[in-house]
Protein backbone atom coordinates (compact mmCIF):
# COMPACT_ATOMS: atom_id res chain seq x y z
CA UNK A 1 0.00 0.00 0.00
CA UNK A 2 0.78 3.77 -1.19
CA UNK A 3 2.21 5.56 1.96
CA UNK A 4 2.11 9.70 1.97
CA UNK A 5 3.57 12.11 4.84
CA UNK A 6 1.65 14.95 3.35
CA UNK A 7 3.94 18.34 4.49
CA UNK A 8 1.99 21.21 6.23
CA UNK A 9 1.61 23.81 3.44
CA UNK A 10 0.58 26.65 5.87
CA UNK A 11 2.92 25.36 8.81
CA UNK A 12 4.20 29.00 9.49
CA UNK A 13 1.30 30.78 8.84
CA UNK A 14 -0.66 32.68 11.58
CA UNK A 15 1.14 34.02 15.40
CA UNK A 16 3.89 31.33 15.72
CA UNK A 17 2.53 29.77 18.53
CA UNK A 18 2.73 1.18 28.55
CA UNK A 19 4.05 -1.27 27.35
CA UNK A 20 5.16 2.25 26.97
CA UNK A 21 6.97 2.84 30.17
CA UNK A 22 9.81 0.59 29.92
CA UNK A 23 10.99 0.09 33.33
CA UNK A 24 13.63 -2.13 33.69
CA UNK A 25 15.19 -3.81 37.30
CA UNK A 26 18.74 -3.97 35.47
CA UNK A 27 16.51 -5.30 32.40
CA UNK A 28 13.27 -6.64 32.94
CA UNK A 29 10.89 -4.51 30.47
CA UNK A 30 7.23 -4.25 30.93
CA UNK A 31 5.89 -3.86 27.52
CA UNK A 32 2.46 -4.76 26.14
CA UNK A 33 2.07 -3.26 22.49
CA UNK A 34 -0.82 -3.58 19.71
CA UNK A 35 0.27 -2.69 16.47
CA UNK A 36 -1.96 -2.39 12.85
CA UNK A 37 -0.98 -4.48 10.21
CA UNK A 38 -0.98 -2.64 7.53
CA UNK A 39 0.38 0.95 6.65
CA UNK A 40 -2.60 3.58 5.63
CA UNK A 41 -2.48 7.27 4.18
CA UNK A 42 0.34 9.03 6.05
CA UNK A 43 -0.49 12.39 8.40
CA UNK A 44 -3.50 12.76 6.35
CA UNK A 45 -7.08 13.04 7.82
CA UNK A 46 -8.83 9.78 9.06
CA UNK A 47 -12.26 10.46 10.02
CA UNK A 48 -12.64 6.72 11.88
CA UNK A 49 -9.60 7.06 14.16
CA UNK A 50 -9.05 10.01 16.73
CA UNK A 51 -6.11 11.70 16.68
CA UNK A 52 -6.70 13.09 20.06
CA UNK A 53 -8.67 12.47 22.83
CA UNK A 54 -10.82 15.83 23.74
CA UNK A 55 -10.63 15.63 26.91
CA UNK A 56 -7.25 17.76 29.02
CA UNK A 57 -6.29 16.00 32.28
CA UNK A 58 -5.30 18.47 34.84
CA UNK A 59 -2.90 16.29 37.01
CA UNK A 60 -1.18 13.88 35.96
CA UNK A 61 0.36 10.49 37.42
CA UNK A 62 3.77 11.88 36.69
CA UNK A 63 3.14 15.49 38.16
CA UNK A 64 1.52 18.45 38.08
CA UNK A 65 0.13 19.61 34.76
CA UNK A 66 2.30 22.02 32.76
CA UNK A 67 0.77 25.26 31.64
CA UNK A 68 2.49 27.54 28.56
CA UNK A 69 4.03 30.66 29.43
CA UNK A 70 1.99 33.70 29.02
CA UNK A 71 5.00 35.61 28.35
CA UNK A 72 6.10 33.79 25.35
CA UNK A 73 2.90 32.50 23.92
CA UNK A 74 2.81 34.79 21.17
CA UNK A 75 6.49 34.55 20.77
CA UNK A 76 7.45 33.26 17.13
CA UNK A 77 9.20 30.23 16.75
CA UNK A 78 12.22 30.64 13.71
CA UNK A 79 13.95 27.88 13.46
CA UNK A 80 17.11 27.55 10.89
CA UNK A 81 16.47 25.91 7.17
CA UNK A 82 16.16 22.31 6.92
CA UNK A 83 19.35 21.03 5.42
CA UNK A 84 20.13 17.27 3.94
CA UNK A 85 21.89 15.42 6.23
CA UNK A 86 23.68 12.23 4.42
CA UNK A 87 24.40 10.13 7.89
CA UNK A 88 23.54 9.50 10.67
CA UNK A 89 26.41 7.86 12.11
CA UNK A 90 25.79 8.26 16.08
CA UNK A 91 22.79 7.31 17.72
CA UNK A 92 21.57 10.58 18.59
CA UNK A 93 22.62 11.51 14.84
CA UNK A 94 26.08 13.04 16.01
CA UNK A 95 27.71 13.16 18.94
CA UNK A 96 26.83 16.05 20.28
CA UNK A 97 23.05 14.47 19.85
CA UNK A 98 22.19 17.83 17.86
CA UNK A 99 20.81 17.53 14.24
CA UNK A 100 18.31 20.93 14.38
CA UNK A 101 16.72 21.10 11.34
CA UNK A 102 16.68 18.58 8.30
CA UNK A 103 14.71 17.78 5.27
CA UNK A 104 12.84 15.76 3.97
CA UNK A 105 10.60 17.79 1.71
CA UNK A 106 7.10 17.27 0.38
CA UNK A 107 4.74 13.81 0.76
CA UNK A 108 7.34 10.79 2.13
CA UNK A 109 5.87 7.40 0.72
CA UNK A 110 7.33 3.97 2.10
CA UNK A 111 9.86 3.10 -0.77
CA UNK A 112 10.79 -0.34 0.89
CA UNK A 113 11.05 -2.32 4.65
CA UNK A 114 12.68 -5.28 5.26
CA UNK A 115 13.23 -7.69 8.29
CA UNK A 116 16.11 -6.41 9.96
CA UNK A 117 16.10 -8.85 12.60
CA UNK A 118 14.66 -10.39 16.01
CA UNK A 119 12.34 -7.98 17.51
CA UNK A 120 10.77 -7.39 21.06
CA UNK A 121 9.78 -10.82 22.76
CA UNK A 122 8.46 -11.66 26.69
CA UNK A 123 12.00 -11.32 26.97
CA UNK A 124 14.44 -9.67 24.38
CA UNK A 125 13.96 -6.07 23.63
CA UNK A 126 14.65 -3.59 20.79
CA UNK A 127 15.50 -0.52 22.02
CA UNK A 128 18.73 0.57 19.97
CA UNK A 129 19.06 2.98 17.32
CA UNK A 130 20.34 2.07 14.28
CA UNK A 131 23.11 4.30 12.46
CA UNK A 132 23.58 5.43 9.73
CA UNK A 133 26.95 5.73 7.18
CA UNK A 134 28.47 5.48 4.54
CA UNK A 135 25.44 4.56 1.95
CA UNK A 136 24.45 2.06 4.67
CA UNK A 137 22.13 1.22 7.83
CA UNK A 138 23.19 -1.04 10.81
CA UNK A 139 20.62 -2.21 13.23
CA UNK A 140 21.49 -4.36 16.14
CA UNK A 141 18.13 -6.30 16.88
CA UNK A 142 17.28 -8.19 20.00
CA UNK A 143 19.03 -11.00 20.15
CA UNK A 144 22.46 -9.67 19.64
CA UNK A 145 23.22 -9.60 15.79
CA UNK A 146 24.19 -6.17 14.13
CA UNK A 147 23.00 -6.28 10.69
CA UNK A 148 23.93 -3.56 7.42
CA UNK A 149 21.27 -3.23 4.61
CA UNK A 150 21.92 -0.33 1.82
CA UNK A 151 20.54 2.75 2.51
CA UNK A 152 18.52 3.35 -0.79
CA UNK A 153 17.29 0.01 -1.59
CA UNK A 154 16.85 -2.02 1.57
CA UNK A 155 19.23 -4.92 0.22
CA UNK A 156 20.79 -6.90 3.36
CA UNK A 157 24.41 -6.36 2.98
CA UNK A 158 26.21 -8.97 6.10
CA UNK A 159 25.27 -9.92 9.04
CA UNK A 160 27.68 -10.18 12.36
CA UNK A 161 26.14 -12.30 15.10
CA UNK A 162 27.68 -11.26 18.64
CA UNK A 163 26.34 -13.64 20.90
CA UNK A 164 28.85 -15.30 23.11
CA UNK A 165 29.14 -18.95 23.26
CA UNK A 166 26.74 -21.02 25.26
CA UNK A 167 24.98 -18.22 25.73
CA UNK A 168 20.84 -17.17 24.63
CA UNK A 169 21.09 -14.30 22.52
CA UNK A 170 17.45 -13.15 24.25
CA UNK A 171 19.31 -12.35 27.07
CA UNK A 172 21.72 -9.32 26.16
CA UNK A 173 19.30 -6.65 26.96
CA UNK A 174 20.76 -3.11 26.26
CA UNK A 175 23.69 -2.37 24.24
CA UNK A 176 23.81 -0.09 20.80
CA UNK A 177 26.06 0.56 17.95
CA UNK A 178 28.12 3.97 16.51
CA UNK A 179 29.99 4.68 13.32
CA UNK A 180 32.84 6.12 12.81
CA UNK A 181 36.09 6.27 10.17
CA UNK A 182 34.36 3.01 8.54
CA UNK A 183 34.05 0.50 11.42
CA UNK A 184 30.84 0.06 12.98
CA UNK A 185 31.21 -0.27 17.01
CA UNK A 186 29.12 -2.54 19.06
CA UNK A 187 28.38 -2.44 22.57
CA UNK A 188 26.02 -5.47 24.26
CA UNK A 189 24.22 -6.36 27.07
CA UNK A 190 26.82 -9.97 27.31
CA UNK A 191 29.21 -6.92 28.86
CA UNK A 192 31.23 -7.25 25.71
CA UNK A 193 32.32 -4.22 22.88
CA UNK A 194 32.91 -5.08 19.31
CA UNK A 195 34.72 -2.92 16.47
CA UNK A 196 33.42 -4.77 13.18
CA UNK A 197 34.54 -3.62 9.49
CA UNK A 198 31.78 -1.90 8.20
CA UNK A 199 31.99 -2.94 4.32
CA UNK A 200 32.18 -6.58 5.32
CA UNK A 201 31.11 -7.08 9.17
CA UNK A 202 34.30 -8.57 9.99
CA UNK A 203 35.82 -8.69 13.35
CA UNK A 204 38.18 -6.09 13.74
CA UNK A 205 38.57 -6.54 17.77
CA UNK A 206 36.82 -7.64 20.67
CA UNK A 207 37.15 -6.47 24.20
CA UNK A 208 35.03 -8.49 27.00
CA UNK A 209 34.31 -6.60 30.13
CA UNK A 210 31.39 -8.89 31.75
CA UNK A 211 29.24 -6.06 32.81
CA UNK A 212 26.62 -5.75 30.30
CA UNK A 213 26.40 -2.30 28.49
CA UNK A 214 22.92 -0.46 29.43
CA UNK A 215 22.56 1.51 26.46
CA UNK A 216 24.17 2.74 22.80
CA UNK A 217 27.78 3.92 22.45
CA UNK A 218 29.05 7.25 21.27
CA UNK A 219 32.35 7.13 18.78
CA UNK A 220 34.44 10.32 18.39
CA UNK A 221 37.88 11.03 18.25
CA UNK A 222 39.68 8.10 18.56
CA UNK A 223 37.63 6.82 20.91
CA UNK A 224 33.99 4.47 22.30
CA UNK A 225 32.53 5.82 24.86
CA UNK A 226 29.62 3.15 26.75
CA UNK A 227 27.87 3.40 29.79
CA UNK A 228 27.50 -0.25 31.78
CA UNK A 229 24.68 -1.11 33.97
CA UNK A 230 26.11 -0.74 36.90
CA UNK A 231 27.10 2.99 35.71
CA UNK A 232 30.58 2.75 34.76
CA UNK A 233 31.49 5.20 31.80
CA UNK A 234 34.41 3.13 29.97
CA UNK A 235 36.62 4.95 26.83
CA UNK A 236 37.87 2.59 24.21
CA UNK A 237 40.40 3.22 21.60
CA UNK A 238 38.77 2.75 18.50
CA UNK A 239 42.27 1.16 16.76
CA UNK A 240 42.90 -1.57 19.18
CA UNK A 241 39.46 -1.98 21.87
CA UNK A 242 42.26 -1.22 24.82
CA UNK A 243 40.52 0.65 27.64
CA UNK A 244 41.54 3.91 28.26
CA UNK A 245 39.84 4.62 31.60
CA UNK A 246 37.13 4.50 33.46
CA UNK A 247 34.91 6.45 35.61
CA UNK A 248 32.25 5.37 38.14
CA UNK A 249 29.22 7.01 38.79
CA UNK A 250 26.43 6.17 41.86
CA UNK A 251 25.19 2.53 41.77
CA UNK A 252 21.51 2.24 40.98
CA UNK A 253 19.72 -0.59 41.11
CA UNK A 254 17.02 0.39 38.94
CA UNK A 255 16.58 2.08 35.74
CA UNK A 256 14.98 2.29 32.42
CA UNK A 257 15.67 -0.05 29.64
CA UNK A 258 16.67 2.50 26.63
CA UNK A 259 18.50 4.00 24.23
CA UNK A 260 20.77 6.67 25.57
CA UNK A 261 23.97 7.65 25.10
CA UNK A 262 26.69 9.55 26.08
CA UNK A 263 27.39 13.26 24.44
CA UNK A 264 30.64 14.72 23.06
CA UNK A 265 32.05 17.94 22.20
CA UNK A 266 35.49 18.64 22.29
CA UNK A 267 37.52 17.65 25.12
CA UNK A 268 34.42 17.13 27.36
CA UNK A 269 32.23 14.09 27.24
CA UNK A 270 28.60 14.12 29.14
CA UNK A 271 27.47 10.77 30.95
CA UNK A 272 24.02 10.91 31.34
CA UNK A 273 23.86 8.27 34.89
CA UNK A 274 21.07 6.07 35.96
CA UNK A 275 21.36 7.17 39.54
CA UNK A 276 20.50 10.80 37.92
CA UNK A 277 23.80 12.21 37.76
CA UNK A 278 25.12 13.88 34.73
CA UNK A 279 28.88 14.35 34.85
CA UNK A 280 31.40 16.27 32.60
CA UNK A 281 34.46 13.81 32.06
CA UNK A 282 37.61 15.21 29.92
CA UNK A 283 38.08 12.93 26.87
CA UNK A 284 41.73 12.34 27.45
CA UNK A 285 41.88 10.81 30.95
CA UNK A 286 38.16 10.89 32.40
CA UNK A 287 39.01 13.48 34.93
CA UNK A 288 35.54 14.89 36.43
CA UNK A 289 35.08 18.36 35.16
CA UNK A 290 31.59 19.10 37.03
CA UNK A 291 28.46 17.05 37.72
CA UNK A 292 25.35 17.59 38.52
CA UNK A 293 22.06 15.60 39.90
CA UNK A 294 18.65 15.94 38.13
CA UNK A 295 16.82 13.77 40.88
CA UNK A 296 13.64 15.29 42.03
CA UNK A 297 11.79 14.51 45.54
CA UNK A 298 8.01 14.53 46.54
CA UNK A 299 7.59 12.78 43.35
CA UNK A 300 3.47 11.87 43.09
CA UNK A 301 4.43 8.03 42.48
CA UNK A 302 6.77 6.11 43.78
CA UNK A 303 7.32 5.58 39.62
CA UNK A 304 8.51 8.72 39.65
CA UNK A 305 11.58 8.02 42.01
CA UNK A 306 12.89 6.77 38.97
CA UNK A 307 15.94 9.26 39.01
CA UNK A 308 17.20 7.62 35.71
CA UNK A 309 18.63 9.84 32.81
CA UNK A 310 17.11 7.70 29.48
CA UNK A 311 17.00 10.52 27.12
CA UNK A 312 20.45 11.60 26.11
CA UNK A 313 22.00 14.83 27.05
CA UNK A 314 22.36 17.71 24.17
CA UNK A 315 25.49 19.62 23.76
CA UNK A 316 25.06 23.10 22.05
CA UNK A 317 26.81 26.18 21.89
CA UNK A 318 28.36 26.08 25.18
CA UNK A 319 24.87 24.43 26.98
CA UNK A 320 24.33 20.82 28.34
CA UNK A 321 20.56 20.12 28.25
CA UNK A 322 19.62 17.23 30.24
CA UNK A 323 16.18 15.90 30.91
CA UNK A 324 15.35 12.80 33.68
CA UNK A 325 12.58 10.42 34.32
CA UNK A 326 12.29 11.86 38.04
CA UNK A 327 11.50 15.22 36.68
CA UNK A 328 13.44 17.70 36.26
CA UNK A 329 15.19 19.10 33.01
CA UNK A 330 18.17 21.64 33.32
CA UNK A 331 20.26 23.89 31.13
CA UNK A 332 23.76 23.53 31.86
CA UNK A 333 26.86 25.49 31.26
CA UNK A 334 29.33 23.09 29.32
CA UNK A 335 32.93 25.21 30.84
CA UNK A 336 31.88 25.34 34.20
CA UNK A 337 29.10 23.60 35.27
CA UNK A 338 26.58 26.18 36.50
CA UNK A 339 23.40 25.78 36.19
CA UNK A 340 21.67 28.05 33.35
CA UNK A 341 17.82 27.24 34.66
CA UNK A 342 16.26 24.48 35.71
CA UNK A 343 12.57 23.03 34.76
CA UNK A 344 10.11 20.50 36.78
CA UNK A 345 9.78 18.58 33.55
CA UNK A 346 10.17 14.79 33.48
CA UNK A 347 10.84 12.53 30.06
CA UNK A 348 12.97 9.53 29.05
CA UNK A 349 13.13 11.09 25.46
CA UNK A 350 16.19 12.93 24.44
CA UNK A 351 14.82 16.88 23.58
CA UNK A 352 15.25 17.77 20.14
CA UNK A 353 17.09 21.21 19.56
CA UNK A 354 16.68 23.67 17.00
CA UNK A 355 17.49 27.42 17.02
CA UNK A 356 16.17 29.20 19.91
CA UNK A 357 14.10 26.23 20.87
CA UNK A 358 13.51 22.70 22.70
CA UNK A 359 10.90 19.89 21.62
CA UNK A 360 10.27 17.10 23.69
CA UNK A 361 7.71 14.92 25.43
CA UNK A 362 7.16 14.19 28.58
CA UNK A 363 6.17 11.37 30.80
CA UNK A 364 2.92 12.37 30.68
CA UNK A 365 3.00 12.26 26.95
CA UNK A 366 2.55 15.55 25.79
CA UNK A 367 5.02 17.38 23.40
CA UNK A 368 6.17 20.73 24.36
CA UNK A 369 8.17 23.81 22.64
CA UNK A 370 10.10 25.25 25.21
CA UNK A 371 12.48 28.43 25.22
CA UNK A 372 16.67 27.45 24.73
CA UNK A 373 16.90 30.67 26.49
CA UNK A 374 15.24 29.79 29.71
CA UNK A 375 13.32 26.90 29.16
CA UNK A 376 9.52 28.35 29.63
CA UNK A 377 7.06 26.81 27.50
CA UNK A 378 5.95 28.56 24.42
CA UNK A 379 3.05 25.74 23.59
CA UNK A 380 2.02 22.48 25.07
CA UNK A 381 0.17 19.56 22.83
CA UNK A 382 -1.19 16.63 24.41
CA UNK A 383 -0.88 13.38 22.81
CA UNK A 384 -3.56 10.38 23.12
CA UNK A 385 -1.52 8.57 26.44
CA UNK A 386 -4.61 5.60 26.58
CA UNK A 387 -5.75 2.75 23.84
CA UNK A 388 -9.04 3.39 26.05
CA UNK A 389 -8.98 6.58 27.49
CA UNK A 390 -11.91 6.21 29.43
CA UNK A 391 -10.99 3.58 31.72
CA UNK A 392 -7.15 4.40 31.33
CA UNK A 393 -6.00 1.13 30.27
CA UNK A 394 -3.49 0.49 27.70
CA UNK A 395 -0.64 3.45 28.09
CA UNK A 396 1.05 4.51 25.29
CA UNK A 397 4.50 5.44 25.16
CA UNK A 398 5.65 8.50 22.40
CA UNK A 399 9.26 8.52 20.75
CA UNK A 400 11.26 11.58 19.35
CA UNK A 401 10.29 14.21 18.50
CA UNK A 402 12.74 14.12 15.04
CA UNK A 403 12.12 17.51 13.18
CA UNK A 404 12.16 17.47 9.27
CA UNK A 405 10.95 19.70 6.78
CA UNK A 406 8.78 22.26 9.47
CA UNK A 407 7.30 18.67 10.81
CA UNK A 408 8.19 16.96 14.47
CA UNK A 409 7.63 13.23 13.56
CA UNK A 410 6.64 11.37 16.90
CA UNK A 411 5.85 7.23 16.88
CA UNK A 412 4.14 5.38 19.39
CA UNK A 413 4.66 2.09 21.00
CA UNK A 414 0.73 1.50 19.76
CA UNK A 415 1.37 2.09 16.08
CA UNK A 416 0.83 5.17 15.43
CA UNK A 417 3.36 8.10 13.64
CA UNK A 418 2.02 11.60 14.08
CA UNK A 419 3.58 14.89 12.62
CA UNK A 420 2.85 18.19 14.73
CA UNK A 421 3.84 21.96 13.80
CA UNK A 422 6.71 23.29 15.36
CA UNK A 423 5.53 26.54 15.17
CA UNK A 424 2.29 26.54 16.93
CA UNK A 425 1.84 22.59 18.30
CA UNK A 426 -1.18 21.72 16.02
CA UNK A 427 -1.59 18.52 14.91
CA UNK A 428 -0.67 17.76 11.13
CA UNK A 429 -1.77 14.56 10.61
CA UNK A 430 -1.18 10.84 11.71
CA UNK A 431 -0.19 7.38 10.05
CA UNK A 432 -0.76 3.40 10.83
CA UNK A 433 2.91 2.05 11.18
CA UNK A 434 3.20 -1.49 10.42
CA UNK A 435 3.74 -2.22 14.45
CA UNK A 436 4.41 -0.03 17.75
CA UNK A 437 8.23 0.98 18.72
CA UNK A 438 10.23 2.06 21.02
CA UNK A 439 12.79 4.23 18.83
CA UNK A 440 12.48 6.98 17.75
CA UNK A 441 12.78 7.84 13.83
CA UNK A 442 16.46 8.39 12.62
CA UNK A 443 16.58 10.73 9.11
CA UNK A 444 19.63 10.66 6.25
CA UNK A 445 19.20 11.76 2.60
CA UNK A 446 15.47 13.13 3.00
CA UNK A 447 14.29 9.76 4.39
CA UNK A 448 12.78 8.68 7.38
CA UNK A 449 13.49 5.34 8.95
CA UNK A 450 11.44 3.61 11.84
CA UNK A 451 12.32 0.82 13.53
CA UNK A 452 9.27 -1.35 14.50
CA UNK A 453 9.08 -3.62 17.48
CA UNK A 454 9.17 -6.85 15.98
CA UNK A 455 12.33 -5.13 13.59
CA UNK A 456 10.73 -4.31 10.57
CA UNK A 457 12.77 -1.48 9.08
CA UNK A 458 10.87 0.94 6.82
CA UNK A 459 12.51 3.70 4.82
CA UNK A 460 9.67 7.22 3.62
CA UNK A 461 10.37 9.44 1.04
Amino acid sequence: MTTEFMPAENAKAGSAIGSALRIALLGLVVIGLAGCDTVGNMFSSDDNKTVLPGKRLSVMELGAALEVDPEIADEAVVLPQPYVNEAWPQPGGTADNVMHHLAAPGSLQRIWSVDAGAGSGRVAQLVASPVIADGKIFVLDAETNVRAFDQATGKRLWAAELVPDGEDGREGRGGGVAFDGGRVFVVTGFGTAFALDAAAGTVIWTQKLGEPFRAAPTANGGRVFAITSDNQMIAFAQETGDVLWRHRGIAESAGILSSTSPAVAGAIVIAPYSSGELVALRVENGSPVWSDSLTRTGNVTSLGELNDIAGRPVIDRGRVFAISHSGRMVSIDLRTGERVWTREIGGVQTPWLAGDFIFLVTNNQEVLAISRRDGRIRWITPLPRFEDPEDREGPIEWSGPVLVSDRLVLVSSEGDAVSISPYTGEMLGRIDLPRGTLIAPVVANETLYILTRNAELVALK
